[in-house]
């Protein structure tokens, strides 16, 4: 029996394809030329990067935050000697210490002072400096980056799960699945679709797939238990597909919305950011010295931590990366500080690098991806800026 469902995503076959099958992506997949490996995980909710990476060396940490992100002392791993890393990442530090985890903090999108989900999260796939645009603009920046490469390409397009990631939408095609679609086949329906598709060019592929990809994911899925089984079963998959042609993946982890009692909240998500991370590390064997991991979020938290165990919408925060192919165990780009005058509007981490920076210069680091497309075709609006190092 299978459980899962295919939807045949690409521009050419956009407008029947449509009508056929539900667009319900949450991984999602494209080939590329050369052998390094990007993978682009969506934190959804705004990870509180205080928490994750919690800044115990500015004094004004613990008048901010009594119960919240006090470093080594509430026992968090210490990094450098002013960050520390939250207990629930503490599976990464053996990638911390061997040069395979870095983060950024004070990075953001351009979005600011409304702080909604919806428009957060759209301006982070979509690349675009203004939610203004987000109507016009369906495409995401991982799509506009297949664009800019001469000789990717797709081994066609498949979503099955319950988000849409914008951040692969576009002109490109590429691949998507996801667990629990729900779409339950017996022997005889599956022969039945076969049938159906065998003598149709147009959808061949797309049944043939289905039935495979389906059967993979029943495999992770049956060999996978745990609470954070979800997290597991999409970077086991997304490996298992990096290992072959794909070259880029992208996938979502939610509930990072943490308005009250934030350590249980925070502490079960970064569980699982740390089981995806650490899956990818060793389905993909060798591969992982090639492969770069950037987990984003749509904005940060508040400073100061709320009446009830939890902290409110924000601006700045922070993005974790990582894999064998970064300059890990160290922390990028500038401290803004936590004191009074330091704050944006008096209340948020100041963000003192567009987000967009570091996936444009891993772009360019690993595929080639000349500066002035990635300003203005891949990220309008951006400035790069220096190169951090990340990759060099």
């Amino acid at each position: 029996m299978l459980s899962r469902r295919l939807f045949l995503k690409s521009s050419a076959l956009i407008g029947c394809s449509a009508a056929a099958h539900p667009l319900m992506s949450s991984i999602s997949f494209a080939s590329a030329p050369g052998e390094n490996r990007l993978v682009v995980i969506i934190l959804r909710g705004a990870m509180d990067g205080l928490d994750a990476f919690q800044p115990y060396g500015d004094p004004m940490l613990r008048q901010l935050r009594r119960k919240l992100s006090q470093g080594p002392d509430q026992g968090a791993t210490d990094l450098d000697g002013f960050f520390a890393l939250h207990p629930a990442l503490s599976p990464l530090m053996p990638l911390w210490r061997s040069g395979e985890l870095a983060f950024a903090p004070a990075v953001s999108t351009p979005y600011r002072d409304k702080r909604s989900h919806f428009d957060g999260q759209g301006l982070l796939e979509a690349g675009i400096p203004s939610e203004d645009d987000l109507l016009a603009r369906k495409d995401g920046w991982l799509n506009r980056l297949l664009q800019q490469m001469p000789g990717a390409r797709a081994q066609t397009a498949y979503a099955i799960g319950l988000d849409d990631m914008q951040i692969l939408d576009g002109p490109a095609p590429a691949r998507s699945w996801a667990p629990e679609a729900g779409f339950n086949l017996s022997g005889q329906a599956q022969r039945l679709l076969e049938h159906v598709y065998h003598d149709d060019p147009l959808f061949q592929a797309a049944g043939d797939q289905a039935m495979e990809i389906a059967g993979a994911g029943m495999q992770v899925e049956q060999e996978d238990p745990g609470p954070a089984r979800d997290a597991r079963m999409l970077a086991r998959f997304a490996a298992d597909r990096l290992n072959g042609e794909t070259r880029i993946a992208s996938f979502s982890i939610s509930g990072w919305d943490s308005h009250a009692n934030q350590s249980r909240i925070i502490g079960r998500s970064l569980q699982r950011l740390a089981e995806a991370i650490i899956t990818l590390r060793d389905t993909l064997g060798p591969n992982w010295g090639r492969t770069t991991v950037l987990a984003m979020t749509e904005f940060g938290r508040t400073v100061r931590e709320n009446g009830t165990g939890g902290t409110d919408h924000g601006t700045g925060g922070a993005m974790l990366m990582a894999g064998g192919a970064i300059r890990g165990g160290r922390a990028y780009g500038e401290w803004p500080g936590l004191a009074e005058g330091d704050l944006y509007a008096g209340r948020d981490l100041m963000p003192m690098r567009d987000i967009r920076a570091y996936a444009a210069w891993a772009m360019r680091d690993l595929y080639g991806i000349p500066r002035d497309a990635l300003e203005r075709d891949v990220f309008p609006g951006l400035e790069m800026g220096d190169n951090p190092g990340v990759w060099a």
